[in-house]
């Protein structure tokens, strides 16, 4: 695990899954397969198994297939009931087909601890994360840091808007910084991309690897544009919303708080309008923009009462009705 991750202060404990076994009653799966046959023994044993569903279902079931990408699929039918993070409220119909069980929406959660750790980290060697009020700049340097590997979340609008911005008010763009690229930076149809937009003629675009969000805007950027397609829920949209940084966005969610500069869709020609403005305005507006922005955190804080409560009744309603089947199937 990465140092930022202080397993023994948030009381945790990794087992196998032969560990496991006598030690749960409930198995939660996310990020990954665990073993089918042992959710069948846990299952007849009975014990209850969710998985919850942390990654936009359609995507990571169509691509692998369209796109010939590698992909994974455990047995639809391992599971009592599927979690769904709100931002994937519209495939409840689809999840409940595909696994034949319940489906239920749950609370999406975020707290600063990991990004508060690399922020310590990064001021101890000289630097200071988040935005700099009242500093003269040449235009906006903007961060893209979709991670490319999903048409869920990619560059292509974000550049966009970015130019945009840039051919209305070319003082509005110092530098675009596009993250996540490196893999695929020499195929045609993204070189045809960046070819065509001024700010990679003029030479104000640079194309990088994976960086962490604390670290790269610390030294390259003051501004984070983004995309996303029913992926609203985002951890990066979180960190640049902590250090009050623009974040010019198109997630519905975010926008029901107010939070960050909001355009809809697909719309670039917006997002750069909002990318403008942002340059123009965020220092007056840095006061409200961060208290849109707390609401959030409030909102989604795992220790906040009406999440606990969200969880905590979703397990005691899924072990109940673990044990009506229970005695169902002895009947």
């Amino acid at each position: 695990m990465p140092s930022q991750v202080d397993q023994s202060a948030l009381g945790l404990r990794v087992l196998t899954m032969r560990d496991a076994t006598d030690e749960v009653d409930v198995i939660i799966e996310m990020a990954g397969a665990l073993d089918v046959q042992w959710l069948d023994l846990m299952r007849a044993r009975g014990k209850t198994v969710v998985y919850l569903c942390c990654g936009q279902p359609f995507a990571g079931l169509a691509e692998a297939a369209v796109f010939e990408k590698p992909g994974c699929f455990s047995r639809p039918d391992r599971c009592d009931e599927i979690w769904l993070l709100p931002e994937y409220r519209v495939f409840t119909q689809f999840q409940r087909m595909l696994h034949r069980c319940p489906v239920h929406i749950v609370p999406y959660l975020w707290a600063p601890q990991f990004v508060e750790e690399r922020i310590r980290e990064v001021e101890a060697l000289g630097y200071s994360f988040g935005w700099k009020c009242g500093v003269q700049r040449d235009g906006l340097r903007t961060a893209i840091m979709e991670p490319n590997i999903s048409v869920a979340k990619t560059s292509v609008i974000s550049m966009l808007a970015c130019d945009e911005a840039y051919r209305a008010d070319p003082s509005s763009i110092q530098a675009m910084h596009v993250l996540n690229t490196l893999h695929m930076k020499d195929h045609p149809t993204l070189l045809h991309l960046a070819n065509s937009l001024d700010l990679v003629r003029h030479h104000k675009t640079t194309f990088h690897g994976r960086h962490d969000i604390v670290g790269f805007m610390v030294q390259y950027a003051d501004a984070v544009v983004s995309h996303q397609w029913i992926n609203e829920q985002n951890y990066s949209y979180l960190d640049a919303l902590y250090g009050d940084y623009p974040l010019i966005h198109n997630s519905d969610w975010l926008n029901e708080f107010g939070a960050g500069y909001y355009y809809p869709g697909f719309d670039a020609t917006r997002g750069g309008e909002k990318l403008r403005f942002a340059r123009e305005s965020h220092d007056e507006n840095l006061e409200t923009y961060r208290n849109r922005s707390r609401a959030v955190f409030q909102a989604i804080d795992p220790f906040a009462q009406h999440n606990l409560d969200a969880y905590a009744e979703r397990l005691m309603m899924l072990r109940s009705s673990a044990r009506v089947s229970k005695r169902s199937s002895y009947a």
